[in-house]
């Protein structure tokens, strides 16, 4: 996600969570992108983290509008020595949807029908995996776009299903998910609201033939998910924030060595509370978001402790 699972908080979560058990079988990084018709830079630098890409299994994932976009991204990031890609089809970011990248390209078949060309043209150099929804105002899109992924060779295609035009709110399109998993000749991974330990379970539940899910908001909100999940049991709250503490000390300590100043740290630590005011509660998360220096900033997050 775009500001939040950056390699810093991608390496920290592996560490505090993991990675023996509670960390996730894999991270997706935030889309890389072209500025200026070449990989843009801060894009490419995420993805060459060295202690991030070191300590978890990173999978770049890029967002184009046309094949010569595809073939620039996907050159640069296998340059960088990666032998997955994820191809984003799913964002539903309206500047991005304007220039027919993300949850709109799958809506233009033939460029759709070239990037299938060049996938299979790669062949096993690199594997290659879809994140899709469902469509851009219809739930019932996707049939068009599963018919031409279904011949190209993908390691497995994730589906948040729902529209471009729902973004993250309203209905999912549960029946649509079915039919879509019955169709499609790749492994299919869920993902869309899932936000607690117990989703997962309902979810495979109801889908037993899902190959995984993936969770975006819902790791960002209760990093400690994954790590519930598998040891089949949910953490108390007390613990929830001791490990959530963890994370932010060490991204934390991360930014503090690396940037200078209180306004360049605060502007990139301060987005790691964002989904997080559930657990942290409404009085520090209004505290964290008001301050304007380090000193104010700590006070905030001691708020947090002394809630446990």
């Amino acid at each position: 996600m775009q500001g939040y699972t950056e390699a810093p908080w991608r390496r920290f979560h592996a560490e505090v969570y993991g990675p023996d058990s509670g960390s996730a079988d894999c991270y997706f990084t935030p889309f890389v992108r072209l500025e200026g018709g070449i990989p843009r830079s801060r894009d490419m630098r995420d993805i060459t983290y060295g202690p991030g890409r070191e300590k978890t299994f990173t999978v770049p994932q890029i967002i184009f509008r046309d094949i010569s976009e595809f073939s620039i991204l996907t050159d640069a990031v296998a340059s960088a020595g990666y032998k997955r890609i994820d191809l984003n089809m799913g964002c539903p970011f309206v500047p991005q949807m304007k220039k027919g990248r993300g949850a709109a390209f799958p809506a233009n078949i033939d460029n759709l029908h070239d990037i299938a060309s060049a996938i299979t043209n790669i062949g096993e150099r690199i594997s290659f995996s879809v994140k899709m929804r469902l469509g851009t105002d219809s739930p019932k899109l996707w049939r068009h776009t599963i018919e031409i992924l279904n011949t190209v060779p993908l390691s497995h295609i994730c589906v948040h299903p729902r529209t471009a035009r729902q973004a993250y709110s309203g209905n999912l399109y549960l029946a649509e998910f079915g039919e879509l998993l019955e169709i499609s000749t790749h492994p299919i991974v869920f993902n869309g609201d899932i936000l607690t330990p117990s989703d997962i379970d309902s979810t495979i539940s109801r889908f037993p033939k899902i190959a995984g899910v993936m969770a975006g908001r819902g790791l960002l909100g209760r990093p400690s998910l994954i790590a519930e999940w598998r040891e089949g049991r949910e953490w108390n709250r007390q613990n929830r924030i001791e490990h959530i503490l963890a994370l932010h000390d060490l991204i934390y300590m991360h930014y503090s060595a690396s940037l200078c100043g209180d306004a360049q740290i605060l502007s990139k630590i301060k987005s790691f509370w964002d989904y997080l005011e559930p657990e942290t509660g409404h009085r520090a998360s209004k505290a964290i978001r008001k301050a304007s220096n380090i000193k104010a900033y700590h006070a905030a997050i001691g708020m947090i402790a002394e809630r446990r």
